[in-house]
């Protein structure tokens, strides 16, 4: 999304990169590719489903929540990938979905996902956007959750995806059905990294 050349930003602009913060997160953070369907799904609610379902609210210019649904294998796949990049010891990886461990890590990865995208959303729009807390519920496979947010015009999408080993998770998307059109030409904001700094900084010298 580039809002210099685009004129209008509408919602499924706003999905799609959601979207790429899920995957480029959980990329870096795994070092396995993760991939989405180039298709969004028209849904009417967002649901927490089994095996382990997290959730998060935004706020601000415009709101919603997105939820994401995780079948045991791809949990374990994420969580396990996550913890081995990070230096953890094999012997000690949790070992089964349910162990605290492991939601803890997927709602962890859920708040750089959504700490991604509002921060991508508020420099490209020159917007603001805050998020709540992640929430997890590790589920038994009969329970699902409706989990209901108050918009004045929602619009509800669900995009399948899929981890570099083929095993899938869920996003579902409940969010104001919204556009932002430009009144001039603008740039995105950007943001300055503390590499970025050092690096002018040698050059400099």
């Amino acid at each position: 999304m580039n809002p210099s050349e685009k004129k209008c930003v509408n919602s499924n602009d706003i999905i799609l990169t959601l979207c790429q913060s899920v995957a480029n997160v959980l990329t870096s953070a795994t070092g396995f590719e993760t991939g989405y369907a180039p298709l969004v799904q028209k849904i009417t609610k967002t649901v927490l489903s089994p095996d382990i379902g997290t959730f998060v609210m935004f706020t601000g210019s415009f709101s919603g929540m997105v939820v994401i649904n995780f079948p045991k294998e791809t949990a374990m796949e994420l969580y396990r990938g996550y913890m081995l990049n990070m230096g953890l010891p094999d012997e000690e990886i949790a070992k089964n979905y349910t162990q605290e461990e492991v939601s803890n890590t997927l709602g962890e990865l859920m708040n750089q996902i959504l700490g991604n995208f509002t921060r991508q959303i508020s420099e490209e729009l020159h917007i603001r956007i805050d998020q709540s807390q992640p929430k997890m519920l590790v589920l038994p496979r009969e329970v699902q959750i409706n989990i209901s947010v108050n918009l004045d015009n929602p619009i509800y999408g669900k995009v399948t995806f899929q981890t570099e080993s083929g095993n899938v998770f869920y996003l579902e998307l409940a969010m104001d059905d919204t556009s932002f059109e430009a009144l001039k030409d603008f740039e995105s904001r950007g943001t300055i990294s503390p590499d970025d700094i050092l690096e002018q900084y040698n050059k400099d010298l």
